[in-house]
């Protein structure tokens, strides 16, 4: 640095002006040079590590394409501020280093942030492409959790290097902590909320849930520190804070080991003498069904003596849990119950009522004597 402005100087004849002038103009040259040329290898390297098979290397080079270039910027024209600073004794060039310094935390910060972003992105994606299961519930915990600490980190470094002490702000966070404790209190439950959905896991992204205490329904989209955005099957978004699945009940359909099925066939009266060999027919169709699952409870038989029915209890469980392909093994299973029905002689029984009369009031009663016309005047 010496040589170059003693170089400046005999170039410039001595004139300190024009050789400030000259030094910054250098500086400021050799920074958008290297900038051009720093964001030319992240290019070239971002491309050649798009052609592999590492997902690692495309996420680090993908995370410092922004903050590295910007980084250079701070770097360089606070060293050229410097350089002004040393001919003129301004007190706004006294904020150079902490500026300089902030900027820095600040770029590393951001990367380390991009960082872990991406790497979350890649581990999803190669689970994705080896066909392996999704857990995106605890990649984003991990995810949320390490960029907290990132900024947090970054915060403490921050306050250390402008000159303040990490104990002190450590002290008065605990005593305002209290405060912001009572001030907070729904958004701290929150918090909370979401860290116990996340240590407890009833329910993960893409999941199906529902509570019998509250209008909630629908599948769970993402599962933030404050909300979990929920879509129902509306298609409408519901946004649910945290704290509430802390006092309530949630019910998980999508982590049901089989669906089942239970229906009641009720069959006429005037048919009890095929009741049993339908019932028979029954089980053994239940038996020998592809869909059903064996090893579950099965229970075919008359149930109760309904006001106008046998009625005949069906209940099965199915291998599959999707909801459309469930609903195509019940419509399956009970056509085949009404056609085991009707290969026996025998009906669905309809909702029907017998009126039984005595004798005596089968007689039709005699015509109410017919009253004389009104005269009309």
């Amino acid at each position: 640095m010496q040589q170059l402005e003693s170089w400046l100087s005999r170039l410039t004849g001595g004139d300190a002006t024009l050789t400030l002038v000259l030094q910054v103009f250098v500086v400021v040259t050799v920074v958008v040079v290297g900038n051009f040329l720093l964001r030319r290898l992240l290019d070239r390297l971002a491309a050649r590590t798009a052609q592999t098979a590492n997902p690692w290397d495309t996420a680090l080079v993908q995370a410092a394409r922004r903050p590295l270039p910007l980084l250079a910027w701070i770097v360089g024209l606070a060293f050229a501020a410097r350089i002004v600073q040393s001919e003129a004794d301004a007190p706004l060039f006294e904020a150079i280093s902490p500026v300089r310094t902030i900027g820095v935390i600040g770029c590393l910060t951001w990367f380390l942030v991009r960082v872990i972003g991406n790497m979350q992105e890649a581990l999803l994606q190669r689970q994705i492409t080896r066909g392996e299961t999704v857990d995106r519930t605890t990649v984003d915990a991990i995810g949320k959790l390490l960029r907290v600490s990132v900024l947090i980190t970054a915060v403490l470094v921050g306050l250390q290097s402008l000159g303040f002490s990490i104990s002190g702000v450590l002290a008065f966070g605990g005593i305002g902590g209290i405060a912001v404790g009572f001030a907070a209190k729904d958004l701290l439950a929150n918090f909370f909320g979401g860290l116990m959905v996340y240590l407890d896991r009833p329910f993960a992204v893409g999941e199906w849930i529902r509570s019998p205490e509250k209008e909630i329904e629908g599948t769970v989209e993402e599962i933030g520190w404050r909300l979990t955005r929920i879509r129902t099957f509306d298609k409408r978004p519901l946004y649910v804070p945290n704290a509430v699945f802390t006092q309530i009940t949630v019910e998980n359909p999508s982590r049901m080991s089989h669906r089942r099925i239970k229906e009641h066939v009720g069959v006429r009266y005037g048919d009890m003498a095929v009741v049993a060999a339908i019932v028979t027919d029954i089980k053994a169709m239940l038996r020998g069904h592809p869909d059903i699952e064996q090893s579950q409870t099965m229970i075919v038989n008359v149930d109760a003596f309904g006001a106008s029915s046998v009625d005949i209890l069906i209940y099965t469980f199915t291998r599959t849990t999707v909801w459309v392909e469930y609903h195509e093994i019940k419509q399956d299973v009970l056509l085949k119950i009404a056609g085991i029905v009707t290969a026996h002689g025998a009906e669905i029984a309809l909702p029907t009522r017998t009126v039984h009369l005595a004798a005596g009031e089968m007689e039709p009663s005699a015509p109410p004597a017919l009253l004389p016309a009104p005269a009309f005047r």
